[in-house]
């Protein structure tokens, strides 16, 4: 197996906890100011309309048989030894302390869980919230995963986001003051934006010296307004080797430090409209790597800061 080019997370953990370490994802039920408060408006025009990330949760279980189950799963195939309870569907930080305090203990109780990810976005993070997840960064494995998908305000008001970059850097600052680690989410292929509006994002990330990233295509999603748009033939969407480039010109530009989380994804299949290619997750993965050694390079080799 070949070295790989790039700072992976997975190793990381294999490293810190000396075995296989796996997420589980974790739905507690959360909704989204973006919906309204709820789970069932529209929010982001790309928003799976069970929330991102929700495919294969027991979502209507409590949180610690949710984590029981899937522990099951990832041992058989992956002899996994330990878990982390990765909150992620809808916003994972939208609700009082108290609640948040008591989902997060019922996560960490569960035999086998070595840490916590938090999904949510950069409107949800008050302060008496960011306290709470310092809190939990003191006590275990802890990461803030943290949705920008673009530092272009046009883009994100084209996808109705919800906030602006400035929204963004302000909850990143403040979590940063208490020492969280911080996992950015970036969308690649988003409408209208181009090769240098994407460059431009990997080199603020790359400034705020980001922990962690995830990198994600663009996935068009049926009961999406994007999807919508998509079959009104109003969407261009990328292929599969501009995409490689795409994200491997963004690894160059990424402190060598920071870990990739996420280089690619695999949208519901089910309701999955486009690009068809994404079905296909490691010959994507595989071509990233190949790209790299095709050119040479490596993570951080056009880190400039």
């Amino acid at each position: 197996m070949r070295k790989k080019a790039f700072n992976l997370y997975s190793t990381y953990l294999k490293q810190h906890f000396g075995g296989r370490v796996h997420k589980i994802s974790v739905d507690a039920g959360f909704g989204c100011p973006n919906r309204r408060g709820g789970r069932n408006a529209h929010g982001c025009t790309f928003c799976d309309p069970n929330g991102s990330g929700a495919v294969g949760i027991e979502r209507n279980e409590p949180i610690a048989v949710q984590i029981e189950r899937a522990k099951e799963l990832m041992r058989r195939k992956y002899r996994a030894k330990w878990f982390i309870a990765y909150f992620q569907p809808f916003s994972n930080t939208f609700a009082p302390v108290p609640h948040l305090r008591h989902c997060y203990d019922q996560a960490l109780a569960v035999d086998d869980v070595v840490g916590l990810a938090v999904g949510t976005r950069p409107d949800c993070l008050p302060d008496p919230v960011l306290d709470l997840l310092a809190e939990y960064h003191r006590a275990t494995d802890f990461w803030l995963e943290l949705g920008l998908q673009s530092i272009h305000d046009r883009t994100l008001q084209e996808i109705n986001r919800g906030h602006d970059y400035a929204c963004f850097l302000d909850a990143y600052q403040r979590a940063k003051q208490r020492g969280l680690r911080i996992c950015a989410h970036v969308i690649l292929g988003l409408p209208g934006e181009s090769r240098e509006d994407i460059l431009a994002t990997a080199d603020e990330l790359a400034r705020l010296k980001v922990d962690g990233i995830k990198l994600h295509l663009l996935h068009i999603l049926k009961g999406t307004p994007l999807g919508e748009r998509y079959k009104q033939g109003q969407i261009k969407m990328l292929e599969m080797q501009e995409y490689v480039e795409l994200a491997v010109d963004f690894i160059e530009r990424l402190p060598p430090e920071t870990l990739i989380q996420r280089l690619t994804g695999d949208g519901p299949r089910d309701i999955l409209l486009a690009p068809i290619w994404s079905m296909n997750k490691w010959e994507v993965l595989n071509a990233i790597d190949d790209e790299l050694e095709r050119r040479g390079t490596r993570q951080g080799a056009k880190y400039r800061f």
